[in-house]
């Protein structure tokens, strides 16, 4: 038996995660809108509400992901991905146009399509990764949130620091980026990623979880990394250029999972090529060769691939299914907790988009030249809320059964704690506040992709997602477009150049305090919605503990 990397290999299947993993790095690019938003204001000589309604037409472009949410059951992940990689580059791309002044600049509405376009590309990625990634790795779907969702709340700080190290912080330059590099990384993905059989024993499973901690630990690091680079203050060209060459081989090191996975397999292969008994020691490769679970594995996949319709797809199709089941989206929309689940994930991400999309006049009128510092902040706390919330809520379910809506109804608390300290305008009310929305803008986004996995299941969740994420352009049409932009205006004064601007902390004072009242519904909301599928999580810990005792029984 000779030595091969197939998608369906063990080294093959991490090599596919990794790449996915890039993806998600970079795909945060809908959170810059502060990083350039300076830039378009003054050359389009905007008032804020119409600057804050041009960051909505990117948020409405995640409006349209009920496309790729339908095209994730009809197409193949290097499809959507390709689609997403060309939308960025010309959404991206045209906006770099504008704003290096290569052309003039477009009207107001041309512009809104633009940024629709490149909002809209990220969809196409996010709905290709996290669809396969949570179909290869069902058994694990907290962890895989975190990580992915992690290295989404990453981006944003990879990109900002990127940029001014390389770049002296050129509105152009980053724009350039988010045109090319999106695109480079999904035409390496489209190489990798494949939808394959999801572990099928216990031991797959354990051996799942190690790479996930190592996967884990490398995130951790290049956020560390960040945040130490960030609040190190100002730095010499050499020592911008050494942090870049550094953070550009941290993010390659999540090779070596698959690099090792290959090592191993060459090692069996020429050991199985010395000893006719095949004589293997590595469990996972012993697994995967074992052809009765292989191919339980992949009619499991298959079956899921299928939206469950062989074998007993009637039985299915004549009963309504009860919370935890797979559901079609018309069912899931007339189910109370799908409903509950959406406005509270409105109170959560709609108020967050408003201080990321307006955090460059946030800091202008508390005294803030320069607002990268708060953007990097808020990216890499947005981080560790999406990491460590996976994991956890992860661990508390296989110990406890503890539903993981109420990590959504915690974040909720604290989020409005950090909108009430914004309000005050207190000396470093500005750190604190993003540190603080990072941080629960991460676990709202990382809790709620596998919530509505184990409550409305597998077999629509690309559709399901993508819904859910409507909240992204609803609650940054409410809270940033009509909230934050009318009463900025109604605050500000008139510029000679024909935009506006205000200076001072009543400037946002009272948009804060709504916010912060929006996020007390919210935690209600999250807390009925704990208490409702209570049952549904003690299911999962039961079977996952019935599941633990058999393999530990097999084993003696």
């Amino acid at each position: 038996m000779g030595f091969q990397l197939s998608p369906t290999s063990p080294a093959g299947k991490w090599l596919g995660f990794v790449t996915a993993v890039w993806v998600q790095a970079i795909s945060g690019n809908n959170y810059t809108f502060s990083n350039y938003s300076d830039a378009l204001k003054s050359l389009m000589d905007l008032t804020q509400l119409q600057l804050n309604n041009l960051s909505v037409s990117k948020d409405v472009g995640k409006a349209f992901g009920l496309l790729p949410g339908f095209a994730s059951d009809k197409l193949p992940p290097p499809v959507i991905l390709l689609i997403g990689a060309i939308e960025g580059f010309i959404g991206y791309g045209v906006q770099w146009l504008v704003v290096s002044q290569r052309i003039k600049p477009l009207a107001y509405w041309q512009m809104c399509i633009f940024l629709c376009m490149g909002g809209n590309s990220t969809t196409w990625m996010n709905t290709a990764i996290l669809v396969t990634c949570i179909r290869n790795f069902r058994k694990n779907r907290g962890p895989i949130s975190g990580i992915l969702k992690g290295y989404v709340g990453l981006s944003t700080a990879i990109f900002t620091d990127l940029c001014t190290s390389l770049f002296s912080d050129s509105a152009s330059s980053f724009l350039l980026m988010l045109a090319v590099i999106p695109l480079v990384v999904c035409l390496t993905a489209i190489l990798c990623l494949r939808e394959i059989p999801p572990s099928s024993s216990a031991g797959e499973e354990k051996e799942e979880s190690r790479y996930f901690v190592i996967f884990n630990g490398i995130a951790v690091v290049i956020a560390v990394y960040l945040l130490a680079y960030d609040v190190s203050g100002t730095h010499g060209k050499m020592v911008e250029l050494v942090f870049s060459v550094i953070l550009l081989v941290l993010l390659a090191s999540p090779l070596l999972v698959p690099l090792y996975l290959t090592v191993q397999n060459l090692i069996r292969s020429n050991s199985e090529n010395e000893d006719t008994e095949g004589h293997v020691t590595e469990p996972l490769l012993v697994e995967e060769t074992d052809p009765e679970k292989a191919e339980e594995t992949v009619t499991e996949a298959v079956a899921a691939a299928n939206g469950g319709e062989e074998g007993d797809g009637v039985e299915v199709e004549r009963r309504r299914p009860v919370i935890g089941e797979d559901h079609t989206i018309v069912e899931a929309l007339r189910t109370i907790d799908f409903w509950i689940l959406f406005v509270s994930f409105l109170c959560g991400v709609g108020t967050g988009l408003t201080v990321m999309n307006n955090m460059g006049q946030m800091g202008l009128a508390l005294g803030y030249a320069d607002v990268s510092m708060f953007v990097s902040l808020i990216s890499i706390f947005g981080f560790f809320g999406r990491i460590l919330s996976g994991t956890v809520s992860e661990y508390f379910i296989n110990k406890a059964g503890t539903p993981r809506p109420i990590w959504n109804a915690a974040s909720q608390i604290l989020m409005t704690v950090g909108y009430i300290v914004m309000a005050m305008a207190v000396p470093g009310s500005l750190y604190i506040g993003s540190i603080l929305v990072g941080i629960c803008y991460g676990v709202r986004i990382a809790v709620s992709v596998p919530t509505a996995s184990e409550l409305f299941g597998l077999k629509y969740y690309g559709l399901i997602y993508n819904i859910l994420i409507l909240n992204l352009p609803l609650g940054s049409f409410l809270f940033s477009g009509l909230l934050a932009g009318f009463l900025y205006d109604a605050q500000a004064t008139s510029t000679s150049g024909g935009g506006n601007t205000c200076v001072g902390a009543h400037c946002y004072r009272l948009v804060f305090v709504i916010m912060a009242v929006a996020c007390i519904v919210g935690f209600c909301l999250d807390v009925l919605l704990a208490i409702r599928t209570k049952t549904v999580y003690s299911k999962i810990y039961a079977s996952r503990k019935s599941k633990k005792s058999m393999a530990i029984s097999n084993d003696h």
